[in-house]
């Protein structure tokens, strides 16, 4: 992890969009939590880095369209038995 906040949302960035990930996904790799990750991202990220920012925001939107999606796909193998 790195040493600054703006560098630690940097980070944050690269993982989300390299991998994307969630921020719960994000979260649990980095060991902080799901509120650091959203003011990361939504209010530090936009100030020292716009550019990362847009493109976070493309897949943090994407994963907002599709969480009823996963919601419904967990509760399914919740009641099948494979979780």
């Amino acid at each position: 992890m790195s040493d600054t906040i703006e560098e630690r949302a940097c980070e944050l960035a690269v993982y989300i969009i390299e991998n994307g990930a969630t921020v719960r996904a994000a979260a649990k790799h980095f060991g902080i939590s799901k509120s650091t990750v959203h003011k990361d991202l939504q209010q530090r990220l936009p100030k020292c880095n716009a550019s990362l920012y847009t493109q976070v925001r493309q897949v943090l939107d994407l994963n907002k369209q599709e969480r009823h999606i996963r919601g419904g796909m967990a509760t399914r193998q919740k009641y099948k038995g494979t979780i």
